[in-house]
């Protein structure tokens, strides 16, 4: 996304000069992006998109234009937009990390898990993807709610549940290539037709979409 670097505000700029070299180009990188693929879903030049992501806090367009969410593992960023709110998560399938513990520490109570003997890395990770696309969905953080979202497993459909809220989510999570890709949503359940994935994103502005 190296060319899209110019589509930045002069605030976003100015934010960009009190990161690091390294933070900066990720931040004026990722708006960019962001500014362009809204661009294309208003038809609006991208620098007159309303938008405010300011670093570590969650991308916000204004009210009546709908609701975003993004996330972001290596060099890999997506992002989503809905009427109502909704969050995403991306992570690679093939991620390495302590999962056994993770499971012990976190998980073992959970409604429709696995007994933790039995437990695997993918289960986990779903689990984990789907916690950080509820909590962006409900703009809450990962250090308050981690251990208060419960996944319950459907036949059909997965729900996931943060018992001190009483808050009820939609779950939809699929595979794309490497990824597992969460979204949650209070009403709607996606399947995959409502979905278009926009993939090698470059400095004209086209997308190949799948």
């Amino acid at each position: 996304m190296g060319g899209l670097k110019h589509i930045s505000t002069y605030e976003e700029k100015k934010i960009s000069k009190l990161l690091t070299a390294k933070r900066a180009k990720v931040f004026l990188e990722s708006r960019a992006f962001m500014r362009q693929c809204l661009s294309h879903l208003f038809n609006i030049n991208p620098l007159e998109i309303p938008l405010k992501a300011y670093p570590g806090e969650i991308p916000k367009i204004p009210e009546g234009m709908g609701n975003i969410s993004i996330s972001h593992t290596k060099n890999i960023l997506i992002l989503i937009w809905h009427e109502e709110k909704i969050g995403i998560d991306i992570e690679e399938s093939k991620r390495k990390f302590n999962y056994q513990g993770i499971a012990k520490k976190y998980f073992q109570n959970t409604k429709g898990m696995k007994s933790t003997k039995k437990i695997n890395q993918k289960d986990i990770l779903n689990y984990w993807s789907a916690i950080e696309a509820a909590i962006k969905c409900d703009g809450g953080k990962l250090s308050q709610d981690l251990k208060h979202w419960k996944l319950i497993k459907g036949k059909n459909k997965d729900k996931i549940y943060h018992a001190n809220k009483e808050l009820k989510l939609q779950l939809n999570q699929f595979e794309y290539k490497q990824w597992i890709i969460s979204i949650t949503n209070k009403k709607r359940f996606f399947s995959n037709d409502d979905l278009i994935i926009c993939e090698n994103f470059n400095d004209f502005g086209s997308f190949k979409c799948c």
